[in-house]
């Protein structure tokens, strides 16, 4: 009976769509009014009706098409679920491609003097060390374009370099003379590349880099060379909460280590286990702590006696200099308590070129949490690398 039916006035309100909108579904074949009176054309509605009218409504907001709502109106939850998610990925592709156009159009449009930009003065040998401390770090994957380039951090104090694949997260600050708010840029790496030939270039002389910098581009000006670079559009993920801890709640060791060794150790090819990932073999390189708090690599008949021995998961012996075994027993419950942290062995190889010097600080905490590489001269230099389950 049609008392017990629901105006299409009433399902407007109900359901956020307006009665003009009522009938455009209804004309789709989206949403058919349980009755239609043959003499005045009212439309009538069930109470069920409602709900598909607000969930018609909803999609309708998230730009779903008209024959993907009428498909979702009469499937089940799962399917919907799969629409929903299909659409946002639309939403995202979209996104991403009007970022990349507004980034292509700023670059037509000359810079306003009177735009809001920060400007900064570098040291010129301190900006080339930080490129080359954080490039390796640089991410390759195309469906993650946010990691393909070098984020410029700027501070009241000076800017921080990022980079980061996922794997690994390579960081380097350097002090500067800053004018104006903090802003970050995101530097496709083929422009970082060209900043670090310019403020390499032997030709030029001077000492120092001029640096304006807002969201969208980067301005370098070297003893009156110049270099333009449209930043990325896209959002560098939050590195913050990658960054070790320091103070009371730093790291369990610190170990200082022969860089020079560990990488012509690792050159060499040993010791190193190999495990599968993604179809390929992956070298793996482990860092055994022992009781006089040295470091050494472990290899294969290392970690196999660890595991043979009870209530020992993170066992590794070294010597006092860090580059041999030493004699390791267990402790007073008849336990071996030594850490052991497996990385990915080229990763460890690319993070110690990067850092240089023959004195490097190891920080490691436990097998599951990440390494870091450190300079002992410079705390605003490291690089991350994630741990790789023994």
């Amino acid at each position: 009976m049609d008392r017990d039916l629901r105006s299409i006035g009433e399902v407007a309100r109900d359901s956020g769509l307006t009665v003009s909108a009522l009938r455009f579904y209804d004309a789709a074949g989206v949403l058919v009014p349980a009755r239609v009176d043959p003499v005045t054309g009212y439309r009538r509605y069930t109470d069920e009706q409602v709900a598909s009218a607000r969930l018609v409504a909803g999609l309708r907001r998230v730009g779903l098409p008209v024959a993907e709502i009428a498909q979702a109106v009469r499937a089940e939850p799962a399917v919907v679920h799969r629409l929903l998610d299909t659409q946002l990925r639309r939403l995202a592709d979209g996104l991403a491609d009007a970022r990349r156009e507004v980034s292509r159009i700023r670059a037509l449009v000359p810079l306003d003097e009177s735009t809001a930009a920060t400007r900064l003065t570098v040291d010129r040998a301190g900006l080339t060390a930080a490129v080359a401390a954080v490039r390796f770090a640089v991410g390759t994957d195309p469906d993650l374009p946010a990691l393909t380039g070098v984020l410029f951090d700027v501070t009241d104090t000076g800017v921080r370099l990022v980079a980061t694949d996922r794997h690994r997260l390579a960081v380097a600050s350097v002090h500067a003379a800053v004018d104006g708010p903090a802003v970050r840029t995101l530097l496709p790496l083929a422009a970082v590349d060209r900043l670090r030939r310019l403020v390499t270039d032997p030709d030029v002389d001077a000492h120092e880099v001029r640096l304006t910098v807002t969201t969208s581009r980067l301005h370098a000006d070297v003893a009156g060379r110049e270099l333009h670079v449209t930043a990325l559009p896209d959002d560098f993920p939050d590195y913050h909460v990658l960054l070790p801890r320091a103070g009371a709640h730093g790291p369990t060791h610190r170990i200082t280590v022969d860089g020079e060794w560990l990488a012509g150790a690792l050159r060499a090819g040993g010791p190193t286990l190999t495990r599968e990932y993604a179809g390929a073999a992956l070298p793996v390189a482990v860092l055994g702590l022992g009781s006089d708090d040295g470091l050494r690599l472990l290899g294969p008949d290392d970690l196999h006696h660890a595991a043979d021995l009870p209530g020992s998961p993170d066992l590794a012996d070294s010597g006092p200099d860090g580059r041999g075994p030493a004699d390791s027993g267990p402790d007073a419950d008849g336990e071996y308590a030594e850490l052991r942290v497996g990385v990915n062995g080229e990763y460890l190889l690319d993070a110690l070129d990067a850092a240089g010097g023959r004195r490097l600080v190891l920080e490691l905490d436990s097998p599951l949490t990440p390494l870091a590489i450190r300079r002992p001269d410079d705390e605003g230099a490291f690089s991350i690398l994630m741990p790789i389950r023994l």
